[in-house]
Parts: structure tokens; C-alpha cells; sequence
């Protein structure tokens, strides 16, 4: 069998084209460039022209053949093309997965298979098994064997989200080589042999761009234009009709009657697989809303639609008045007090800015952090509110449109009608999350038992099963 392995400078693939080599398999590497422009990254220099020399000394060092690939205009036209026009329409894409599903997995593969590859290996943290039945034969659909994807051994390094859009024609020629092991083994492995990529440090920022100031990045293609700043105060959630109707909705679900919780407890991302608060799974789900699936399922679509869209903020307006000010008694312009929030400042263009954001806003007077909870596009707007806590942060359902719908585990496609309980993510490095899941012909709506904080349309909701294989993904 002829592997070749995606080898990009970084410990992790090194690591994984030596466990081929030594594993006994016809092995080369291929060295692909995705990008030339060096203007929108934080280091202004061609960081691949570093990467590809690393590589080269690596497969130079295990003793297998090494190639190079330009597939920047594949990329450009897969990949960043589509991050502009989502960015452009107010989405948060995740360029990374993209990037798997369309370049690696595709426009990769098909120039590795040119040069004779039966499979191709990356260093993903993820582990892929055989679909088997009771029988232990390996189970095909449509004449495909089927293939599992689980997470990786490490819970700090897990990349199986990334690879959540993959297919079974693409699992089936993957290998990962290094899914079974965590990342202190790796560089373990990585200084017995050697290898030159030993100490690198991980790789930061968009697939194969490099770490980047995003609204930078962005400015290539987008016009920047000045909107207001709006902080959204707590009455405005009192008052609100479409928020009543949630939390009344979520009260009624409950299987013991009393209030659903509506706010997330507050933790960093970068704890890795911890859970939220530090407390276990099952502690997480008793510490949030138990929903009843009885209840659930019978729900009305309608009510379900509308439980899973992102509040609107356009009912905060802001009027005018005029006031005479100093001793010379000059008219001046200013907005009446409103009760609901308040300009607080200005942005360079709502389409820059991302839900759950905090960095690069420049709001000062405020005691806790500033978050962004909403952008209106149309109408240039950004609104935030002050705290973890803040109401507009947290989000208890979503919805996955039936064409957005992924299942790598087709055999478990659900049906109109039924309801599941998954562990769900939507971001890299989330703890996976309790949530129901209800299948509708409009598409699948997933009610979180813990509320969720900074939920954006465009990213990927992933679920998994209770023993941690990936099963599915879409597009919120």
C-alpha cells in the first residue's frame, strides 16, 4: 500500500510520516502551498517558505521521497472565497473545516493519487475505525464500506471537529496515524528520532494562512464603513416578547415544572476537554435544564423555528433632541435617553465583528468585559452588552437546515419526527454538550441543556455518541 502523508513542517505530520515508515508502508510526502500573500498575516513574511524547508529536512531525515503542490487558486476559490462571502452576509464560516472537506481530502488527495497513493495520512488528532455488524463483517452502504471517525486519545489535542464534512468516499482512503497518541508522546517520539520539527511550535491562526488580525485580513475584499456601537441593557430582555416567549417555551419543556435556566456559566475554551465550571458531564447536565422528550417532541415545528432564531435588536431605536448648552446658550444635538441601551461608540464595519467578541472593540467605562451579542449587516450595526453573564450572550436552541444536514454515520440518519439525546459541539476545543436533538423536514433543532454562549449562524454544530465517535455535522 503507497500512503502519501501531507507533511507541513509541524510536529504532529512528521511524527506521523515516521510511524508510517517504521509501520513498513510505501510512504512519500507532499508538501502543499495554499497561500501567497503574505500582507494579511501578523509576521508579514512568507511563513510556508519555513515550513516547506522544515518538511524537507524531515522527510529528508526519515528517508522518504518529498514533493510540492501548488494549490493556492484551489484554495482561494474553496476556501477564502467563501469565508468573504459569509462574512460579507454577517456568518462566522470555520475556514479550517472547509479546508479539510475541500483541499486535503480533495484537491490534495486527487494530486496524491496522480503520483500513485492508495490512502493519504495527515496529522490529525482523531482516530478511524471500521464500521462493523453483530457479525463482525464490515458493514457497506451503496457499495461503500463504512468508516468510523472517533476523537483523538488526547482530549487537549482532539481535531476530529475539523474533520466533521468529510464523507465515506474520503474516510476511506485516510489514515491518522497519530490519533491513539497525545501531543507529549508525539514530541517525545518526534526528539528520539531526531527529527527536525521536533520543537516547532503548533501551527496558529487560518489553515495554511497563518495567524492573521482578521479584520485586516478581511479588508482585501471588504469596504470598511463606519456604523454605530449599541449596548444592550438588561430591561430590554424584560420587555422583550420574542425573550418571554423563549423562556416561557423552555419552562414548559421542563420535565420537574419550574424555570429554565437562560444564562451559561462562564469558562475559557482553553481548558481543552474540561467541561464547563469544571464540573463533570453529569454534574453539567444537573446543573442545567432537563427537558423532557416527550414534551419535545411534541412541539410544533413553528414554535421550534422560532425558538431557535437569534433575538433581533432592531427594536432599539434612538431619537433625537435638541438642548441649548454654555453661557452663549448654543444648540447642540443629542439622543434622548433610552431605557433599552445606548451608543457607546463606533466600528470600522459590522462584518468584521464575530458573536461572543471581546478583543478590538475600544469601549472603555465599562467594570466587567465588553462582548459583542448581535451585528445587523443591513443596517451597519453592532451591538454588545458588559459581562459573561449578559443575557444576549447565550443561546438555548439551534437549527440545522435539512440541506446543511452532514451524516458520516448515514446508517443513523434520524427521521422526521424523532428525537435523540447527543453531545454536540460548536467550536474546536468546546466540551462537548448535552443537548436533545428533534428531526424535522425543515431540518434538525437542538435543544441544549446547558444554554450556550456566543453562537454564531455559519458555524458548525457536530455531534458525537455517548463513546465519542463523530456522527454528523451542518451549518447553523
Amino acid at each position: 500500500m503507497k500512503v502519501c502523508i501531507g507533511l507541513s513542517g509541524g510536529v504532529d505530520s512528521s511524527v506521523a510520516a515516521l510511524l508510517l515508515k517504521q509501520q513498513g508502508s510505501d510512504v512519500f510526502a507532499m508538501f502543499m502551498q495554499n497561500w501567497h500573500d503574505a500582507d494579511a498575516t501578523l509576521h508579514g513574511d512568507c511563513e510556508w517558505e519555513e515550513d516547506r524547508f522544515v518538511a524537507e529536512m524531515v522527510a529528508r531525515k526519515i528517508g522518504i521521497p518529498f514533493y510540492f503542490i501548488d494549490l493556492s487558486k484551489e484554495y482561494r476559490q474553496r476556501v477564502v472565497d467563501y469565508m468573504f462571502k459569509e462574512y460579507s452576509e454577517g456568518r462566522t464560516p470555520n475556514p479550517d473545516v472547509l479546508c479539510n472537506r475541500e483541499i486535503k481530502f480533495d484537491a490534495f488527495m486527487e494530486a496524491a493519487e496522480k503520483l500513485g497513493a492508495d490512502m493519504v495520512a495527515t496529522g490529525h488528532y482523531c482516530r478511524r475505525e471500521p464500521l462493523l455488524g453483530e457479525d463482525g463483517k464490515l458493514i457497506i452502504i451503496d457499495g461503500q464500506p463504512q468508516w468510523r471517525i472517533l476523537e483523538g486519545t488526547d482530549p487537549n489535542k482532539d481535531q476530529s471537529y475539523f474533520l466533521c464534512q468529510l464523507r465515506q468516499d474520503q474516510l476511506a482512503k485516510a489514515i491518522f496515524p497519530i490519533g491513539g497518541l497525545t501531543k507529549p508522546q508525539v514530541r517525545q517520539l518526534a526528539h528520539d528520532a531526531d527529527l527536525p520539527s521536533a520543537d516547532k511550535k503548533d501551527s496558529q491562526g487560518i489553515c495554511f494562512v497563518g495567524k492573521v488580525d482578521l479584520p485586516t485580513f478581511l479588508k482585501q475584499k471588504l469596504l470598511p464603513k463606519e456604523g454605530n456601537v449599541v449596548e444592550v441593557f438588561d430591561a430590554f430582555y424584560a420587555s422583550n416578547t420574542e425573550y418571554s416567549f423563549m423562556k416561557e417555551t423552555l419552562d414548559s419543556l421542563l420535565r420537574v415544572p419550574g424555570e429554565a435556566r437562560m444564562i451559561t456559566g462562564y469558562s475559557s475554551e482553553d481548558s481543552g476537554g474540561a467541561s464547563f465550571n469544571n464540573v463533570s458531564l453529569a454534574g453539567q447536565a444537573a446543573a442545567g435544564n432537563d427537558f423532557d422528550e416527550g414534551k419535545v417532541a411534541a412541539v410544533e415545528d413553528a414554535v421550534l423555528e422560532r425558538l431557535s432564531q437569534p433575538l433581533s435588536y432592531d427594536s432599539i431605536q434612538f431619537e433625537t433632541e435638541t438642548y441649548r448648552s454654555g453661557k452663549h446658550h448654543v444648540k447642540k444635538t443629542r439622543y434622548k435617553e433610552n431605557p433599552f441601551g445606548k451608543i457607546v461608540g463606533v466600528h470600522e464595519g459590522a462584518q468584521f465583528c464575530t458573536i461572543g467578541q471581546r478583543k478590538g472593540l475600544n469601549i472603555g467605562g465599562h467594570k466587567d468585559s465588553i462582548f459583542v451579542i448581535s451585528t445587523d449587516i443591513d443596517r451597519n450595526i453592532i451591538y454588545v452588552g458588559e459581562g459573561h453573564t449578559h443575557k444576549g450572550l447565550s443561546r438555548s436552541c439551534i437549527k440545522v437546515a435539512s440541506e446543511d444536514i452532514h451524516w458520516i454515520r448515514q446508517d443513523l440518519e434520524m427521521k422526521d419526527g424523532e428525537v435523540r439525546r447527543y453531545r454536540v459541539r460548536v467550536r474546536y476545543r468546546q466540551p462537548l454538550q448535552d443537548a436533545l436533538v428533534v428531526k424535522r423536514a425543515s431540518g434538525m433543532y437542538f435543544l441544549f441543556s446547558m444554554p450556550q454562549r456566543g453562537i454564531s449562524n455559519g458555524q458548525f454544530a457536530v455531534w458525537y455518541s455517548d463513546d465519542g465517535e463523530m456522527l454528523g455535522s451542518g451549518v447553523i
